[in-house]
């Protein structure tokens, strides 16, 4: 009995060493495939078309504001003031009819002074991966600015890169550490399965679709603009019905 007990101690303590070389590997390939692409200044980012904001949920479980996106709101509405990009495309989670992302990122910008015409959404931002891949795929975008707290700027330029894409970061004001631990433990698991998900798992977006030209609304025939932006018809037909499970998220 002792030793079956001491070769579980042994096995599990291997394996936690295992994952936690697996972690820091992961943050060794993610912070040098970022580095020099990630500013705090808008006036220090290059020009860009389009502007990249990675989605959460407005408000926490409590009903308390979420200070990663409100955050995220500032940094995006501050770029396009700056003249750092032209557009913003908001990418989110929208997976119940209750519950959607690009929206609140949308109305958030505008109450910010950000054109509606010049906002993009993304209904089908699930994850960053998908996000970044949809950017390109579906928004036709090879080059952009990604907008989010620097860890989650940093894997997105990681994944970005992965895939052939040239993408700079613009870093919102992060959380403090007590109100936002939570995020920042979870993100060394995330950056390891970013990892995995470009190297191993070979992951691809849960829905692509039809692309979604970014700034079709200014070119429509007779001046006449779209009050609201026009979402991908395949999102639209299948993201509620195959994401029946639905959690809030406090951030990415």
């Amino acid at each position: 009995m002792k030793l079956t007990k001491t070769r579980c101690a042994i096995i599990c303590c291997g394996l936690a060493a295992l994952g936690l070389g697996a972690m820091a590997c992961a943050q060794l390939v993610i912070n040098r495939a970022s580095r020099g692409r990630v500013h705090s200044s808008a006036e220090a980012v290059p020009r860009h078309r389009v502007g990249l904001v990675l989605g959460c949920a407005p408000h926490l479980a409590d009903g308390r504001t979420n200070l990663f996106f409100s955050y995220r709101m500032d940094a995006a509405a501050d770029l396009f003031t700056a003249g750092a990009v032209d557009y913003l495309l908001v990418s989110g989670d929208n997976s119940r009819i209750d519950y959607d992302e690009p929206s609140a990122m949308r109305d958030a910008l505008v109450l910010r002074g950000v054109p509606e015409e010049r906002i993009a959404l993304d209904y089908a931002g699930f994850s960053t991966l998908d996000s970044i891949v949809r950017a390109h795929q579906v928004f036709g975008q090879e080059r952009f600015v990604v907008i989010s707290q620097d860890f989650h700027v940093r894997r997105a330029i990681f994944l970005a890169q992965a895939h052939g894409l040239e993408a700079t970061g613009y870093a919102a004001r992060d959380v403090g550490r007590t109100a936002g631990l939570k995020t920042h433990l979870r993100e060394h698991a995330a950056r390891l399965r970013a990892v995995l998900d470009v190297t191993v798992l070979m992951r691809r977006p849960r829905y692509l679709g039809e692309p979604v030209p970014i700034g079709a609304a200014a070119q429509v025939p007779n001046g006449e603009r779209s009050k609201r932006p026009v979402r991908n018809r395949l999102t639209r037909r299948l993201a509620w019905p195959f994401r029946p499970r639905f959690r809030r998220k406090s951030s990415p």
